[in-house]
């Protein structure tokens, strides 16, 4: 099949998995005590807690990046609200200079005098000036009264955009902890481990995405995946698997560490195309493809809350940045649940 192919990857073959199975005949890990759990146990339960620390990392991206649109949106609106000040502070010195010059004339405006005039012709223009002079006040007084309504409705929605940027920083704080939390739990299963089971855990790791994309590759899900990709996916793939190496970091998005979408993101910026810098907003915002039509670029989402985000590269393979603990490397494509496929260039 005709696809692009990442660093490492032989043309034309489907990738497996990034490490088989244990030889038959390699020692067989320790039994576990009586009672105790299993090394398998709490690979799954440490996987379960790193998903659930992504879940909330998708939330608090999605929440910076609300707050980053509503504090944009007010800082708009207090320029808008300067420059109606202003405005009203002109139109109020026109409107006194008015009624300086009314003053100064004995109380009638210069076109009333003229209209009195008794020479029909100065009577002519004076009406005429008094009628462009009554337009004049009625235009400059609609204007100030326009004006001062935009500065009420500037300030409500003001108000209003204050509110979303309080809710998003709570809900930012709220997705925080719970990271902060679920990673802290990862993190003291796996530093109860030996050097030895650690060794193993990686291993299992391996395993499981081995039999997962075994599985996915015999069910005959690449038998019509050729899709060729196009000179922006060349370059988002390039940028995605030129960062294989550099740690996963949630929240993060380059140039020196990245959480799974935000490598996707950048990738995709690099190759002069702005997508949604959440998983799930990539899944909500970009156009669905089949995954027979799956070409090299497209964005793979992962797991039914779609927490997960991942990049084609070609040859049944994908890049991404798994989780903490982890760095940017090329996997399977199938070797997580595939909730659906999305194209940023379609």
């Amino acid at each position: 099949m005709a696809v692009l192919t990442a660093p490492g990857l032989a043309t034309g073959t489907a990738y497996a998995a990034p490490a088989a199975p244990a030889a038959p005949g390699a020692p067989a890990a320790p039994a576990p005590e009586p009672g105790a759990k299993s090394l398998e146990q709490v690979r799954k339960e440490i996987e379960d807690l790193y998903r659930q620390a992504g879940t909330a990392t998708d939330a608090y991206n999605l929440a910076e990046a609300e707050a980053k649109a509503q504090s944009d949106k007010i800082v708009e609106i207090a320029n808008l609200i300067v420059a109606g000040q202003e405005r009203i502070t002109t139109l109020k010195g026109r409107a006194g200079a008015a009624a300086r010059a009314q003053y100064r004339s004995g109380g009638l405006p210069a076109g009333a005098k003229l209209a009195l005039s008794d020479d029909p012709g100065k009577f002519l223009d004076g009406a005429g000036r008094l009628k462009q002079g009554e337009k004049a006040a009625s235009d400059m007084l609609a204007e100030l009264d326009r004006t001062q309504n935009d500065l009420k409705r500037y300030a409500q929605e003001a108000s209003a955009h204050w509110a979303t940027l309080e809710a998003n920083r709570l809900k930012q704080e709220a997705s925080k902890k719970q990271i902060e939390e679920k990673i802290k739990a990862a993190e003291e299963l796996e530093n109860k481990l030996e050097a030895e089971e650690k060794a193993r855990l990686i291993q299992l790791e391996q395993e499981a995405q081995y039999k997962a994309q075994t599985a996915w590759l015999s069910s005959g899900a690449m038998k019509d995946v050729n899709g060729a990709a196009t000179e922006a996916g060349k370059r988002a793939v390039q940028f995605a698997t030129a960062q294989v190496g550099k740690p996963y970091v949630w929240g993060a998005e380059g140039p020196g560490s990245f959480d799974c979408s935000g490598l996707t993101s950048q990738a995709w910026l690099a190759a002069g195309r702005p997508i949604p810098r959440t998983s799930q907003e990539q899944l909500r915002l970009l156009p669905k493809v089949a995954l027979k039509d799956m070409r090299p670029g497209d964005l793979i989402i992962y797991f039914d809350d779609a927490s997960h985000v991942a990049m084609y590269v070609g040859d049944g393979a994908m890049v991404h940045a798994p989780r903490p603990g982890r760095n940017v490397t090329i996997a399977g494509a199938g070797s997580m649940p595939i909730k659906a496929v999305v194209r940023p260039d379609a």
